[in-house]
């Protein structure tokens, strides 16, 4: 099978492409690079099998020649990290709704099956917990830029059920709970690699708001797993499921852990929401995912606990640091426009 993944030198995309490798796939990615990294790819670079195309979706050209020599298509390419959101909406809601509009319509041209990422970011604000697939969303108002991903990102669910319902494309939708792992970094805002990073260095630990907001932390090698077996599932067409942990921690208890883990002598303080992000920020108390679903069809349940993936972030961070290698990246969106197709390197 010769798969396409969107955004696949992000830090889930690049995790997903090194397991389908390694499953004898042919995988071709294509990144812009304005939040992925070439760093997060190198070590795959040798596989036979293996291509990218360093362009954005946007480039309907580049799409349709990908799309049409591919098998089917995992949409990774969005907005990451609270920061981007609050900081950038504007590229936020475009990146997210008409990326999604493009690969979506050529993924129809070529009748191609797609695996769309979404987010638990869908939920809103709702205090009912464990959220369900089938759950209403409550949100806040538009003048809170806070609640245009969760919004952007239904927009993209809606309009690939709307495809599958009109014109019989396969489609298959999963949320992502908080993922994460070695390869993600602190810089759009993500709170397991900033803490670590700051332990590491016995700088503060910042924790945003009173510390009380909960969250499950899944590796991003139980996800990418689950993402595949559902890619590959008949049943799983038309259907949305939540991935994840299951496993709750407060964040101010999650600072702990991580002070605990990588030896710091750190100290823990909390920062209002107003100067993490904005004036009148408000965040999620409360997010678990119930996974009754995904565990009913392919068996799903995570396998490693968060002090487990807490010591791989870290001595992923150590091996970073004993190479001199950074695992920040600029921060500044890259494109390479190509008329007609991209050199695939």
């Amino acid at each position: 099978m010769h798969v396409l993944i969107t955004g696949g030198a992000g830090f889930v995309g690049s995790h997903l492409a090194e397991a389908l490798l390694q499953r004898g796939q042919h995988v071709t990615i294509i990144d812009d690079l304005s939040t992925g990294r070439m760093e997060n790819f190198a070590h795959i670079r040798a596989f036979p099998h293996f291509r990218f195309a360093i362009e954005t979706i946007m480039n309907e050209a580049v799409m349709d020649r990908l799309v049409s020599e591919c098998d089917m298509i995992y949409h990774l390419a969005s907005a990451v990290g609270v920061e981007l959101i609050v900081n950038r909406p504007v590229e936020v809601i475009e990146r997210c709704i008409m990326g999604s509009e493009i690969v979506l319509k050529i993924a129809n041209r070529y009748k191609k099956k797609v695996l769309i990422t979404s987010t638990s970011e869908v939920y809103g604000k709702s205090s009912k917990v464990p959220f369900n697939e089938d759950d209403d969303r409550i949100l806040g108002p538009t003048t809170k830029s806070r609640w245009s991903y969760s919004c952007s990102k239904a927009i993209d669910e809606f309009l690939a059920l709307a495809y599958l319902k009109e014109k019989g494309l396969p489609v298959v939708i999963v949320r992502l709970f908080n993922t994460v792992g070695p390869r993600q970094t602190g810089q759009y805002g993500m709170v397991v690699p900033r803490f670590v990073q700051a332990a590491m260095r016995n700088r503060p630990i910042r924790v945003y708001g009173d510390g009380t907001q909960s969250r499950c932390f899944g590796y991003v090698g139980d996800v990418v797993n689950a993402m595949i077996a559902l890619a590959n599932h008949p049943e799983a067409v038309g259907q949305i499921f939540n991935i994840g942990s299951n496993e709750e921690i407060t964040i101010m208890d999650l600072a702990r852990k991580v002070k605990a883990l990588t030896g710091s002598q750190s100290e823990i303080v909390n920062v209002p929401y107003e100067e993490a992000y904005e004036q009148g920020f408000e965040d999620m108390a409360r997010r678990v995912p119930d996974l009754t679903k995904i565990k009913k069809l392919i068996g799903y349940a995570p396998k490693t606990n968060l002090d487990d993936i807490i010591v791989r972030v870290r001595d992923y961070f150590a091996e970073q640091t004993r190479n001199g290698n950074s695992t920040e990246t600029n921060g500044q969106f890259t494109s390479h426009v190509y008329e007609q197709s991209p050199p695939l390197l």
